[in-house]
């Protein structure tokens, strides 16, 4: 195959900055066949500025057209009937996060994905920046044992966004995010846990490999704000070990608008800590002793185009690894579900 033909189901704001350029800059390996989003007259500028031979608002359309690969960056809602289709007709896929509403759509999709032999990515971007890559690498070549505590932290220009009352920064220009997308939870499922904290948890489970059976939540919603803007998710894990999880909506400007967002890990034989914000990464095991990983500066800012440039490559057969699989996403969507179950019902919930 010398070129994949690729369907696009979702074109707004985020696809504009992230992943159409990405395909852009790949197009010796990529067809534009389809395009699909909501609006004529965006649809239409969206056809004719990349080359769509096919734009739709149904992206029953864009499927029919014929894709080997498709991109999905359509709202929450909408990611498991859109990402089923898709493995359905034959695409390998990459979904935009939060992954899908609930954990049985997510587990639904990895089953498909497994029996029609496509490859399932989720758009968790740092799980594919080469700090982690390393760091994953590390720990598969040594450990630290069972994970006894976890730790994530982070917080991101999320407060205007999602309080109804601006934007996100890293937006596309062009295109003005639809805000129904982010704060009505019948669309997103919830505020910062689904924007934001989908990434914190995909690096932390990511790396470590554990996977929550219950969960303690409490959710703040200030300036009015129809979702969560802050989270405090205390986590139990299926090995028996515990994890705190804090997420929150910073204010424009800060630190340049550059995500806060570390992960740590004791083991019961070392412990580790992933710093994006500071590009470091540090490891100890009990054996070996104390490493710190290389990292070149700008390695933790976040890159939006690596997922997309994985999926061209496992399509394409150039690689096998896929740093954010089905799997993940699934275990992901399980640990945010609990999370807002326990902070709608004040109680500790655990997996059904």
């Amino acid at each position: 195959m010398t070129q994949l033909r690729l369907g696009l189901i979702g074109a707004g704001s985020w696809a504009l900055a992230a992943h159409l350029p990405t395909l852009e800059a790949a197009r010796d390996d990529v067809e534009f066949v389809g395009v699909c989003r909501h609006g004529g007259d965006a649809l239409a500028r969206i056809k004719e500025r990349y080359g769509f031979r096919v734009a739709s608002e149904d992206y029953r359309d864009v499927l029919a057209a014929g894709a080997d690969i498709v991109v999905i960056a359509s709202p929450t809602a909408d990611h498991y009937t859109h990402a089923m289709a898709a493995l359905e007709a034959g695409a390998h896929v990459l979904c935009e996060k939060p992954f899908t509403m609930t954990a049985t759509q997510a587990w639904s999709l990895v089953d498909t994905a497994e029996r029609t032999g496509r490859h399932l990515l989720v758009s968790f971007g740092w799980n594919f920046a080469p700090m982690i890559t390393r760091t994953r690498d590390a720990l598969a070549a040594e450990g630290i044992g069972t994970v006894e505590h976890l730790a994530i932290t982070m917080s991101s220009q999320t407060r205007e966004l999602l309080a109804d009352t601006g934007a996100y920064p890293d937006a596309s220009p062009d295109t003005a995010p639809e805000q129904a997308t982010w704060t009505d939870p019948l669309k997103s499922g919830g505020g910062y846990g689904q924007a934001q904290l989908s990434h914190a948890l995909a690096l932390a489970l990511g790396l470590t490999g554990v996977r929550a059976r219950g969960a303690f939540a409490l959710m703040a919603a200030p300036l009015g704000a129809r979702v969560e803007l802050h989270d405090a998710i205390c986590l139990a894990l299926t090995d028996g070990g515990i994890c705190s999880v804090g997420g929150a909506s910073a204010h424009l400007g800060v630190d340049g608008n550059k995500h806060h967002l570390a992960v740590e890990a004791v083991g019961s034989g070392g412990q580790f800590t992933v710093d994006v914000f500071r590009e470091r990464v540090s490891l100890f095991r009990t054996v070996s002793g104390q490493q710190d990983l290389p990292v070149t500066p700008g390695e933790g800012a976040y890159d939006g185009g690596r997922a997309v440039r994985r999926l061209i490559d496992l399509a394409l057969g150039r690689t096998t690894d896929n740093p954010a699989p089905g799997e993940l996403g699934a275990r992901t969507v399980e640990a945010l579900e609990l999370a807002y179950r326990s902070a709608a019902s004040g109680l500790f919930e655990t997996v059904s």
